[in-house]
């Protein structure tokens, strides 16, 4: 049978205080699983899951609301699924904290040797000890990655895929190098023919440090083409002129500042002959889910600027023909049928705009409300409109 446990008792248990159980309870970060006739919060041994992953997370700095929009869905917590993620997190702050020891013992060491003080080094300490925001925020923006993807995979209609057939449109023929602009996880290349092109180097590059370790790990034991990864924003390429055959922008032009000097770099960097795919959405691409929030909540905007109208199937040609002799344009089609409330909620969860500031002590009241939907309904049909331009710099 179901243990239960009073606050005091699931305190003691736990060695917390009341009053932080209390207090957690009160952010809507661990609610109680029960109250009593006497009105009394109850907890039971799941509880203690819960609490374990909330003081693991605020160990590795998240913050409180961070942690509460992190735990919502824990009414179907998985274990092992909870403490690989905890492990990993932990796994990437042990690796920072290792090369921020480095540091000190480097600089400590020049200091005794010379006497003197260089400052730059003092400057690099500052920015690396006061990394750990950006940590978090890189691992923020890898989770609603995989959120993403893992959404679109399970309820996809299209058996193939959006990655496969990508990878299937790239011309590898008498290639030698690639370019991917804003690889995130890398998923691209998760792909079986990728064992032919041990002819080819691969370079994985994004902005972001923590997705380019994501896409080191997801390749890792990958064989076929030598894989580089780097650290660089495409408005600034570090490679001479007609470095590459082919490169791939698979949805980021969209998130890029200056679109001009990126798609001038990417040309720059593009042989005479070479191609470029450039991935990105119509208007029509998961209207269902906007509307859904908005019949929620009229407020609540998933994205703080308005993608395809920066960059999308409808202007994305137009954009790309000043920069490319010839545009193709393929679409792939595809719809989503979503069955289960959890996994919109976490994509919901995972978008850019306001929606958790908007959400904020009502995501379980909008959780409910969308598996009223799907019941009354028996699912939730959401368009897709994705595609991919692809462009000659000689025809």
């Amino acid at each position: 049978m179901e243990r239960f446990y009073t606050t005091g008792e699931f305190a003691k248990k736990a060695k917390v205080t009341i009053r932080t159980i209390r207090y957690y309870d009160k952010k809507g970060i661990l609610k109680p699983s029960s109250r009593n006739e006497k009105g009394y919060r109850m907890y039971t041994d799941q509880d203690f899951l819960r609490l374990q992953k909330v003081l693991s997370l605020k160990y590795l700095g998240f913050s409180l609301e961070e942690i509460k929009n992190m735990t919502i869905n824990d009414d179907t917590l998985n274990i092992t699924n909870s403490l690989r993620m905890q492990a990993d997190l932990l796994h990437k702050k042990a690796e920072h904290l290792r090369s921020v020891e480095e540091a000190l013992l480097k600089t400590t060491k020049v200091i005794e040797e010379t006497n003197q003080v260089d400052w730059n080094e003092i400057l690099n300490l500052i920015h690396m000890t006061s990394m750990e925001r950006v940590l978090v925020e890189q691992y923020q923006n890898s989770t609603n990655l995989d959120i993403r993807i893992s959404l679109h995979d399970r309820y996809s209609v299209n058996s193939q895929g959006w990655f496969p057939w990508l990878f299937s449109l790239i011309d590898f023929q008498n290639v030698k190098s690639v370019l991917e602009i804003g690889c995130g996880n890398g998923q691209i290349w998760k792909n079986k023919q990728i064992q032919e092109l041990s002819h080819v180097k691969v370079v994985l590059s994004d902005i972001s440090e923590g997705m380019l370790l994501d896409a080191k790990k997801q390749l890792d034991g990958v064989t076929g083409p030598e894989l580089l990864f780097q650290s660089f924003d495409c408005g600034k390429i570090p490679y001479p002129n007609q470095s590459f055959d082919r490169v791939v922008a698979n949805h980021v032009l969209f998130y890029v500042n200056d679109l001009d000097l990126a798609l001038t770099e990417i040309k720059r960097v593009l042989r005479e002959e070479g191609i470029v795919y450039c991935s990105t959405y119509g208007k029509q691409h998961m209207k269902e889910v906007t509307e859904l929030v908005h019949e929620f909540d009229p407020t609540i905007t998933l994205s703080e600027v308005s993608l395809y109208d920066r960059f999308g199937l409808e202007n994305g040609s137009g954009i790309l023909k000043k920069y490319f002799s010839s545009v193709e344009k393929k679409e792939y089609e595809d719809s989503l049928i979503i069955t289960e409330a959890e996994p919109l909620l976490d994509y919901i969860l995972s978008c850019h705009g306001n929606q958790n500031e908007r959400l904020n002590g009502r995501k379980t009241e909008f959780k409910e409300f969308i598996k009223k939907k799907i019941r009354e309904q028996g699912q939730v049909k959401i368009t897709k409109q994705a595609g991919v331009l692809i462009c000659r710099k000689n025809s």
